[in-house]
């Protein structure tokens, strides 16, 4: 057997690797998306000649589409892994509920096997010029300093279309990995819409950009998405919080399970990249 490669060797080809990682992947997602905005209109309008679809649906999709390359072009650096992502299981209308980790989560969710989401967001997303006009032509949800009755009937005319809605119900981004508090937005809207509520846990977006941090490391991404919950067994002026407790209690037993994983595949490769 080989001698084991020193410590130090194997930090430095990390370093090479996220290095090169962050010179190759960096400019050609910023090249993408450049080029993604100077086609849009011209997709579009094809799209829109052809298709029996409305502009938030062509929008979404033409935005799924843009996300989905996005991940080919990090694949040399990124695993990903999706798990449960079947159309007939994710079928929409839905009301899909996300743990959130960072930025890319939204790039990863292009993983899902249909286009057609509108994702509620807070306010600052809507201020970032390069993406602000097309969030507000898929219809994206404001969800920030907005009275719910004007939320749920945004969300609800999504859903009547046959569209599917995320929410991240932490609100943010979580700082070490575990879920936080969840809101109650998704749940009322299932509850008083009768739609099925799909958990997806997410993990290694927070390896590859967390927050706070300006460079891209390579990671191990995965997409599960959980057994779909039905608000129709959930009764009475209380039944949004029993429905976000099952939701959030079996979202906290999947990502454990799911870390643990991660963690041991983490240990084999170490021992692997050593020998």
């Amino acid at each position: 057997m080989e001698k084991p490669e020193p410590i130090n060797a194997v930090h430095k080809s990390g370093f090479l690797i996220t290095l090169l990682m962050n010179l190759t992947v960096i400019p050609l997602l910023l090249a993408w998306t450049g080029l993604g905005i100077i086609l849009f209109p011209a997709l579009f309008v094809v799209m829109k000649l052809t298709m029996p679809w409305d502009k938030e649906k062509i929008t979404r999709q033409l935005i799924w589409i843009y996300a989905r390359i996005a991940l080919v072009m990090m694949l040399p650096f990124v695993q990903f892994n999706a798990d449960g992502l079947k159309q007939n299981a994710l079928k929409p209308p839905c009301i899909l509920v996300a743990n959130h980790l960072s930025f890319f989560d939204i790039y990863s969710l292009a993983l899902l096997p249909f286009g057609d989401v509108s994702i509620t967001v807070r306010d600052w997303p809507f201020k970032m010029f390069w993406y602000a006009p097309f969030m507000r032509l898929a219809g994206y949800v404001n969800v920030e300093n907005v009275p719910w009755q004007a939320i749920s009937e945004s969300a609800a005319g999504i859903l009547s279309k046959g569209g599917g809605i995320l929410f991240f119900p932490e609100g943010h981004r979580s700082r070490n990995g575990q879920l936080q508090r969840f809101y109650s937005g998704a749940f009322r809207l299932a509850v008083e819409t009768g739609v099925k509520i799909i958990p997806l846990c997410i993990t290694g977006t927070n390896d590859l950009w967390p927050p706070g941090r300006w460079w891209l490391r390579p990671a191990r991404v995965e997409v599960r998405a959980l057994l779909p919950v039905e608000p129709a067994g959930f009764e009475g002026t209380s039944a949004y919080r029993a429905l976000r407790k099952v939701v959030k209690t079996s979202m906290e037993n999947k990502l454990k399970e799911m870390t643990a994983q991660d963690c041991k595949a983490s240990r084999i490769a170490r021992r692997a990249n050593a020998v």
